[in-house]
């Protein structure tokens, strides 16, 4: 691993008054997987873009292959073989499977384009993943978001790249598909390719990593081999202190039964579910993906339509099929997807926070935008939101900051059962030990909180109960000190059948 493929030095950027990177340098050695690590906002993103194009410093030298490389846009760095993976998915709904792999990198001949070439090199992208069973004529939009995660990976692999970037690629993925990438960026390594690989789940680095190099507040603070760090170590350069729990325990009571679900099934999945979860209860979800977690989800809180079965709030009546009536009877929603479906990007902090709950700054029609404004600001400081103020769009937060967002809106408009599907998904660690207190307090409050999570130790850390799905049935419950990581995998795969028939 001598080497080195990439060379980033003394990169620094600015957006308006907030210093995003200040002085970072970075290299990467071909057949090396060099871990990038820090706490969102950390300035990790901004380093990537800038290396794939998508923004440009204002100070540094890149090299690529020992070439000066200075990309405009994305498509610069795409002919120079670089490849990135992002984290927010960046794909084109309506185009097929196929379409998205090859998007960007088409092959033509006389100006038309070889289909019969881009089949070749969409199949063989998938079958490097072990996915060859993807649909390539299927519209990428109508795939679980997983197997979107999974398309965006093929389409780095079929550009050929000899830089490649993987952003958070197992937050949407199950534990088989993440044992199949990790060999696959063995394979990669093992071809002389050199590889920057971003993600919060510390396991995974310590797992696939050689190097790695800590970035805290837009600054390279710490370089070293992986070899002999300890994970506290990187814990600590990360958020610049000691970082007392993991896990942070609120005491809570457990109560009376709040929300009850009777055989509720979905179009496919869920299929005849029942479960009571009670006032100062957080139930956990655990299963493979597509197990129906999310689907539950969805068909409690009236997004996806029901096949039978009834959700009811316990002195508020039954559930209708419209979210409308779920926010009625109190039952907030936290999307998998914060892209997409869990917040409106494009708009304020403002916006976000308060738009299901209006009443409170409404007067003969009129908003009063002022009254709304301290609202936020309040709510902004109770959840530790970091950004400039209310008015701040949200898609300029970082990932973190957007999933507190979306969080105190449910706090907001005072909502009693919380679902929270993936809440944590692509959330640094600091930031997760917060979220993870936030939720110890709601139960506190006597609220009830399911929680969906593909993270086993916080599953087992933070809940009081946990539920395993498997296969769109909620196979067993019991109390989640009473459960192993073996054992909730036992359930999941259907090695084990108790509970539910």
């Amino acid at each position: 691993m001598t080497d080195v493929l990439l060379r980033m030095s003394g990169v620094s950027k600015r957006f308006g008054a907030t210093r995003a990177l200040d002085d970072v340098s970075l290299a990467v050695r071909s057949g090396e997987v060099h871990a990038l690590v820090g706490e969102n906002g950390a300035g990790k993103s901004t380093l990537m873009k800038i290396l794939a194009g998508v923004h440009q410093p204002d100070a540094g030298q890149m090299t690529v292959n020992g070439r000066p490389y200075a990309p405009q846009r994305p498509a610069d760095a795409i002919r120079a073989r670089v490849a990135m993976i992002h984290q927010e998915l960046n794909l084109a709904p309506h185009l097929t499977v196929e379409a998205n792999i090859m998007l960007g990198q088409e092959v033509s001949r006389a100006g038309w384009v070889r289909a019969g070439e881009h089949r070749r090199r969409a199949m063989r992208a998938l079958e490097r993943l072990s996915r060859a069973d993807l649909p390539l004529d299927a519209p990428v939009g109508k795939l679980p978001i997983a197997a979107q995660q999974l398309v965006e990976i093929a389409r780095s692999l079929a550009s050929q790249a000899r830089v490649l970037v993987f952003d958070e690629p197992t937050s949407s993925l199950s534990e088989d598909d993440t044992k199949h990438l990790f060999a696959v960026i063995g394979d990669l390594r093992g071809e002389g390719l050199g590889i920057v690989y971003i993600s919060h789940f510390l396991e995974e680095v310590e797992q696939i990593s050689d190097v790695y190099t800590v970035l805290r507040d837009g600054r390279a603070v710490q370089h070293g081999t992986m070899a002999g760090t300890h994970l506290d170590e990187l814990v600590r350069a990360m958020v610049g202190r000691e970082l007392d729990e993991l896990f942070p325990h609120v005491a809570h009571e457990i109560g009376d039964p709040l929300l009850e679900v009777e055989r509720l099934s979905g179009q496919s999945s869920p299929r005849d579910v029942r479960l009571v979860v009670r006032r100062g209860e957080i139930f956990g979800l655990a299963g493979l993906v597509g197990a129906g977690r999310s689907e539950l989800l969805r068909c409690i809180f009236g997004l996806d339509e029901v096949a039978g079965g009834q959700v009811r709030v316990v002195g508020a009546g039954a559930v209708g099929a419209r979210p409308r009536s779920s926010i009625a009877r109190k039952l907030g929603f936290v999307s998998e997807n914060r892209k997409d479906e869990g917040l409106a990007v494009a708009l304020s902090i403002a916006d976000n926070l308060t738009m299901t709950r209006l009443a409170p700054y409404r007067r003969a029609g009129w908003l009063n935008l002022r009254r709304r404004d301290r609202a936020t600001r309040e709510w902004m400081r109770k959840i530790d939101c970091r950004a400039t103020g209310p008015a701040q769009p949200v898609v300029q937060l970082s990932g973190g900051n957007q999933q507190k967002v979306a969080i105190a809106r449910l706090l907001h408009q005072e909502a009693d059962v919380l679902l929270l599907d993936e809440p944590t998904r692509g959330i640094d660690i600091g930031t997760k030990a917060q979220i993870y207190r936030l939720i110890g307090q709601l139960a506190a409050q006597g609220k009830a909180v399911i929680l969906v999570s593909s993270y086993l130790p916080e599953l087992l850390n933070v809940c009081d109960t946990l539920g395993v799905m498997c296969r769109g049935r909620l196979r067993e419950v019991r109390p989640a000190r009473d459960w192993t990581e073996e054992e909730v995998m036992h359930v999941a795969t259907g090695r084990e059948n108790k509970g539910n028939p």
